[in-house]
């Protein structure tokens, strides 16, 4: 109640619409509950809105140029936080990733879409199956999204930008061997131990920290085992198994350039273990992308952090891979990613956001939101009056 009573209407509205978001149970695959509930709130907020045919929640405020898309996330990572407000903070499963930067960039586009005089249109996509397949943004590609500039919400701390993520491969690798009686195992190569031998071979290859002293962990290749399975029991030696490994792959490579050299350590492997029959298939992958950091879009979102938190701006480059990488890729546009929270709490059990960080986003966004339009348009009018003369 303590905390009710310090706040704003508009601030206390901010708040229930994010703890009504993370009150609704929304794994990959199960977003419709949360899409629904984000409809019908968007229109109350003055969105023209719509949900498209896989699922994705797409609001539009205002009209005409520029046109800003904010994209965030409806899906989480399966598992409960229970919903709690203790001391300042949300604990909730999406509090951080990622439906507190979601709804504060809902919040943010109401605001800035109804204030006097705004010139522009702004375009929420609240997609879905972030956390799987990443199908919402692939979707919205298909489907010829334009845009002037683009900010995903994902945690980066409201007082920081993320300008780049890493690539991925997500990389299958069926061992095979002879099979043998399990009372003789020194017969019989066993395909559980030869799989985790040449696992260890990729992580030998792809270790971080390395002996490399310019190496960062944003620059180096890293490989992670997440699954690992094989045998059949009741006395047979294991003659398949099967590797699952998640990839990362640095901004100055390719996936393509990192998928050679997974291919040269198991051929390496394969020659030194004829008996030993390998096969890699890769379940997907993802471009690393950067921004350039020159672009207007971080000089604006770096001015507007500035601002509203009387603090310079950090431009963070990630470990990790995001739906920015695809829409990056895949459109010639200014994009970063900004949200409230910090990405290290994602998929735990204690995931939580600050109250105070989420407000302070939502005025940042807003701020953006209203620079961008400002620093678009007269632009344009530059642009005429030189055609003009």
């Amino acid at each position: 109640m303590r905390l009710w009573r310090k706040m704003r209407m508009d601030e206390q509205a901010a708040v229930r619409f994010l703890t009504n978001l993370l009150g609704i149970y929304s794994p990959s695959g199960k977003e419709q509950d949360i899409a629904n509930f984000l409809a019908t709130e968007m229109k109350r907020m003055g969105f023209e809105v719509g949900i498209d045919n896989i699922g994705n929640v797409i609001g539009v405020i205002g009209s005409g140029e520029p046109v800003i898309l904010l994209c965030g996330h409806m899906d989480t990572v399966a598992g409960h936080v229970p919903l709690r407000v203790e001391e300042g903070k949300i604990y909730a499963r999406g509090a951080v990733d990622a439906k507190g930067p979601l709804a504060a960039m809902v919040v943010a586009a109401e605001q800035a879409g109804k204030e006097p005089g705004f010139k522009g249109k702004i375009l929420i996509a609240s997609v879905v199956e972030e956390e799987a397949t990443s199908k919402g943004v692939r979707h919205l590609i298909t489907q010829g999204i334009n845009a002037d500039y683009a900010i995903f919400g994902e945690p980066s701390g409201a007082e920081n930008i993320t300008i780049g993520y890493k690539g991925q491969i997500q990389l299958k690798i069926v061992v095979k061997t002879e099979t043998g009686h399990s009372s003789t195992p020194w017969l019989y190569d066993n395909a559980l131990e030869k799989a985790y031998e040449l696992w260890e071979k990729i992580k030998a290859a792809c270790t971080f920290p390395s002996m490399e002293p310019q190496e960062t962990p944003f620059t180096a290749i890293t490989a992670c085992l997440i699954r690992m399975v094989g045998g059949r029991g009741n006395s047979v030696i294991p003659f398949e198994a099967e590797i699952n490994l998640d990839v990362r792959v640095p901004i100055q490579f390719s996936t393509n350039q990192v998928y050679e050299k997974m291919m040269k350590i198991l051929a390496n492997y394969q020659n030194a273990n004829p008996k030993v029959t390998l096969k890699a298939t890769v379940l997907d992958t993802v471009e690393p992308f950067e921004v350039n950091t020159s672009s207007p879009l971080v000089h604006v979102l770096s001015s507007s952090v500035r601002k509203v938190l009387n603090k310079p701006a950090t431009l963070l480059r990630k470990t990790g891979t995001g739906d920015m990488n695809i829409l990056g890729k895949a459109m010639n546009l200014p994009i970063v990613t900004y949200g409230p929270g910090e990405s290290h709490l994602d998929h735990t059990i204690d995931e939580h956001i600050e109250v105070k960080e989420y407000l302070y986003s939502i005025a940042v966004y807003k701020e953006a939101l209203l620079k961008l339009a400002e620093l678009h348009n007269s632009k344009n009018v530059n642009n005429q009056a030189r055609e003009d003369n």
